[in-house]
């Protein structure tokens, strides 16, 4: 798509969204042609929690399935709409809510923590949800001697178990994604750039989380290259945040590790990827596809997620 029929879209965009009372969206991971229209961009938590303060009627979610829905059960009043429903995740898929409710009979003593990359009927099954930029401080608040279910995302999970000596069960989920990042590139981006600093998200493996500067979730990321003194950054988590710290940062390099064989940096998530200023204008303009949830299973998501953030 060419600069002139993004200007053109953008603006149509914005037209629908005045006369419709609408927001949009954006997760980091979206392109920045979709960044660009929104008028939030964040991790996926923080935007449904940003989303149930403001004044608009539509919610549309540029990103993938689990955060649109995250959006409709902290704001259940509000229509949320979904450019592309078959854009999913990777991780959450890897949790399936009736697997979990057998594996919870099997364990009644263990506390369900959810980290927040799950579907809703998986987050009606948790005790706590969690985020990237929280799941440490979740953990250790509860009892040492509380068993705990971590699920779905086995390398923050071992992360968590690493950082606090426990023994957390872990479910067998990862996000194949991160999954992609390897010590090996690391290690030869920091042989040519031996000053920067590596970034990475604690959804990565172990071995590649042990060669970060700096571990986080994408905000933390983000926030992280903002207070360093750094001014290279090597970088592994999906590439779509590139965008918001160029944008950021303009003064700083920012290199995005490489998958094996290609020799930029190539790792994107191609679900983030279908959302595209075409169907955020079709979805905006007919308003569909909506997220729809039952709600029982919305309200008991809901008392997962303000558990989590009532928590000390």
């Amino acid at each position: 798509m060419g600069g002139v029929e993004k200007s053109v879209l953008a603006d149509k965009i914005a037209e629908l969204k005045r006369n419709k009372r609408a927001i949009i969206l954006a997760h980091y991971y979206t392109d920045g042609s979709v960044q660009a229209v929104a008028d939030f961009v964040g991790d996926s938590l923080a935007l449904s929690q940003k989303a149930a303060t403001v004044d608009a009627d539509i919610i549309l979610f540029a990103g993938v399935r689990f955060m649109a829905e995250t959006a409709k059960v902290l704001s259940p009043d509000k229509k949320v709409l979904l450019p592309v429903v078959e854009a999913g995740c990777s991780l959450a898929d890897s949790c399936d809510a009736a697997e979990l409710a057998r594996v919870k009979a099997e364990n009644p003593d263990h506390l369900v923590v959810a980290y927040v990359n799950t579907s809703v009927e998986v987050k009606a099954l948790t005790d706590i949800c969690c985020t990237s930029s929280n799941a440490l401080d979740i953990v250790k608040g509860l009892p040492a001697d509380q068993k705990i279910l971590f699920i779905p995302d086995r390398n923050l999970g071992g992360y968590i178990n690493k950082c606090t000596g426990r023994e957390m069960k872990l479910w067998n989920g990862a996000c194949l994604v991160h999954e992609e990042f390897s010590k090996e590139a690391i290690v030869a981006l920091k042989e040519a750039h031996p000053e920067a600093k590596v970034v990475v998200h604690p959804e990565c493996r172990s071995e590649v989380v042990e060669l970060a500067d700096y571990a986080g979730s994408t905000a933390g990321i983000l926030a992280y290259c903002g207070k360093s003194d750094a001014e290279e950054f090597i970088v592994a988590t999906e590439s779509g945040i590139l965008y918001e710290m160029e944008m950021s940062y303009p003064n700083k390099r920012f290199i995005p590790v490489p998958k094996s064989g290609c020799n930029e940096g190539c790792i994107s998530c191609l679900d983030m990827k279908k959302v595209t200023l075409e169907n955020i204008y079709e979805t905006l303009l007919n308003e569909s596809p909506e997220v729809v949830i039952e709600e029982s299973i919305r309200a008991k998501a809901e008392g997962a997620i303000v558990r989590m953030l009532e928590a000390k």
